[in-house]
């Protein structure tokens, strides 16, 4: 049986101040289930769709809340099938939270729903013009992004090289791999086919398949990597939150997803929880990774990162 909790915050808002939504009715309590999968039968029963608590662009942020977050799925996700954890988390906290599914090829459902597979150029771009109808509808300056895996560097791209950094305050991070997937073994792979008559660029389309053209620049060294990390990994006027795992077979090692800087803070989750068995796919299932993202979010609020047993694939 998966575990399912309601957040106090958002009962006791409910309850005790009458929250009323932008919709003029009560606000609903969504039931959070922390497994990665969670957002699968949501995506089976309503294709295409959102999650509940998701895109609702009446929402009008909260004092306590200002910034919109937008959420930036990893390889193969969406705006349904990566989020079954978070959106019901933030909507419970009172954030209006919105998720998309980019970079998918225009094809029949259900392939519809594998987001991600397009250049990474092209997915900030889509997510950066989900951004400005976001900022449009309510309001907000700026907004606040909640990343997995792919969608960190998708995220990063749209923040450093298309102007997203005027108006993202918050880029908080779940196992992406700021320096590649596979970091610096790459280069011994590339090596290897060089020996072989195999040119660098070669050897790295080969990790896409021909499908997934977003994925030969995951890896460590790649020509994307490269350029988008020559002024450095991170914008500086925008603060950053990673959340790693040293079970991470994905962003691997796990220590690609966490770069120093004066403007990033690094949280692994097994520091302090040797438990959390969460890998690359459960860590965005976890609830001490779920605890995390809040207090980066809301830092002047923190709680304390729950540590219980976590197992890896589901979280």
């Amino acid at each position: 049986m998966r575990r399912k909790t309601r957040s106090l915050l958002g009962v006791a808002a409910a309850a005790v101040l009458g929250w009323v939504g932008s919709t003029g009715q009560a606000a609903a309590e969504y039931p959070v289930d922390y497994n990665f999968f969670g957002g699968i039968v949501p995506e089976l029963t309503n294709p295409g769709g959102s999650l509940p608590g998701a895109n609702d662009f009446g929402c009008v942020p909260s004092p306590a809340h200002p910034n919109p977050v937008v959420l930036a799925h990893g390889t193969a996700g969406g705006a349904q099938t990566n989020w079954g954890t978070y959106v019901a988390l933030l909507a419970n906290e009172g954030y209006c939270v919105y998720s998309l599914t980019y970079g998918a090829y225009d094809l029949p459902w259900p392939l519809s729903a594998l987001g991600g597979m397009r250049p990474i150029q092209e997915n900030a771009a889509e997510f950066g013009a989900f951004v400005d109808r976001v900022r449009a509808a309510s309001g907000a300056a700026k907004v606040d992004i909640v990343s997995h895996s792919q969608g960190s560097l998708v995220a990063n791209y749209y923040v450093k090289r298309l102007g997203g950094a005027r108006v993202v305050d918050k880029v908080v991070s779940i196992a992406g791999p700021w320096l590649g997937v596979f970091g610096d073994q790459m280069s011994v792979v590339r090596a290897i086919g060089q020996r072989l008559g195999i040119a660098p660029d070669e050897i790295d389309a080969t990790v896409s398949g021909g499908i997934c053209l977003a994925c030969a620049q995951l890896v460590g060294g790649s020509a994307f990597l490269s350029e988008l990390n020559a002024d450095g990994v991170y914008a500086p006027d925008v603060e950053y939150t990673n959340i790693a795992t040293v079970y991470d077979e994905i962003a691997f090692p796990y220590t690609s997803g966490l770069v120093e800087a004066p403007n990033a803070t690094n949280i692994v989750v097994q520091h302090g929880c040797p438990t959390d068995f969460s890998d690359h796919l459960g860590i965005a299932g976890s609830p001490r990774a779920a605890a995390y993202v809040l207090n980066a979010l809301d830092p002047a609020h923190p709680r304390t990162p729950p540590c219980e047993f976590v197992p890896p694939f589901t979280g």
